[in-house]
């Protein structure tokens, strides 16, 4: 995957970070224990001059060199158990005074095998995202805040009367549950129903929670992805919003039916949906169209993919906005 420069250099300063880090906790420990425990100290200090001892012993080239190697591996060896006991004794961890990096596999140096880590990988992915989280004009909700005072009991809707309260209440714990739960191969959800019914709010509530987590979460209308994707594909702007999009925890494209029609948008959007679930990586597709009309509408391999493998969540009731228009509650 490709990483904008600033992408990459917030990554790497992360990278700097935890490594700052490790170092000052590993030097607080070890003055912590000089002052506290002399004896623990004195046998870290002889495990730490090993190699000095070794090179020593090597250079010298005096006696035989096997036979002094080996007598100090067996007292290291010995010290290292003598450490571990005294450390146990003290209540603290066998390993208390190794480096505690981030990443014990590349030891916070971003390289493993001559490659990149996977916790490098890990801070592109999620400084890519909240580089493009950043141009979301949609308000992230909160549960608390979801009203359902605005849904009637008694809705009528094409000569059948629903309970939308009832309805919206089933969906509001669907969606408080599924952020609670949430996994790397959770369900991808298709959101549809009439304009100003909840679904944009509902989602924004999901990505903040799980923002919160630390999952990593993108979050816009379809239609502003489309046009980044387009425009860098076809070299008027820079960025990666598509492979951001492929490889993100979970991905909310809002407003599905808005979006310019075009080959090129069809083929976009089939492609983030279709990837995301051959990685079992979970959407959030959110749509003001019906579902009669969104399968009368779109590519038969979307249409198929959202049908099969999408659990589709029904939102009914009133606009909101209008609702609230009429209140009085905003202009």
């Amino acid at each position: 995957m490709n990483y904008t420069n600033d992408v990459i250099e917030l990554a790497y300063a992360e990278l700097d970070k935890r490594r700052e880090r490790a170092n000052a906790i590993h030097e607080s420990r070890i003055e912590e224990i000089r002052a506290k425990r002399p004896d623990i100290f004195g046998v870290y200090s002889e495990i730490i001059s090993t190699k000095d001892r070794l090179a020593e012993v090597i250079l010298s080239a005096k006696g035989s060199v096997r036979e002094e190697i080996e007598k100090i591996r067996d007292k290291n060896l010995s010290n290292q158990k003598k450490l571990r006991e005294l450390l146990k004794s003290a209540s603290l961890p066998e390993n208390y005074l190794e480096i505690p990096y981030f990443c014990p596999l590349c030891r916070d140096s971003g390289v493993k095998n001559g490659n990149r880590c996977e916790c490098v990988t890990a801070l592109l992915d999620k400084f890519a995202v909240e580089k493009l989280n950043e141009q979301c004009r949609i308000k992230l909700g909160c549960f608390a805040d979801f009203d359902l005072g605005y849904y009637p009991e008694k809705y009528e809707h094409r000569g059948v009367t629903l309970n939308a309260r009832e309805k919206m209440a089933e969906n509001l714990k669907f969606c408080i549950d599924y952020a609670k739960n949430f996994r790397e191969n959770s369900p991808s959800l298709f959101f549809y129903g009439g304009v100003g019914t909840g679904k944009t709010f509902l989602s924004g509530c999901i990505a903040r929670e799980l923002l919160n987590k630390g999952v990593s979460v993108a979050f816009d209308s379809l239609q502003n992805y489309l046009r980044d994707i387009e425009n860098e594909y076809f070299g008027r702007a820079e960025g990666a919003t598509l492979n951001t999009l492929l490889n993100a925890d979970l991905v909310i494209l809002d407003d599905l039916g808005s979006e310019f029609k075009s080959n090129f948008n069809s083929s976009v959007i089939y492609n983030i949906i279709n990837s995301r679930l051959n990685e079992n990586k979970p959407t959030i597709v959110s749509s003001n169209l019906s579902f009669e009309d969104f399968s009368k509408n779109y590519d038969p391999r979307i249409i198929s993919r959202v049908n099969g493998m999408f659990k589709t969540i029904r939102f009914i009731g009133e606009d909101i906005r209008q609702i609230k228009r009429r209140n009085g509650e905003f202009a």
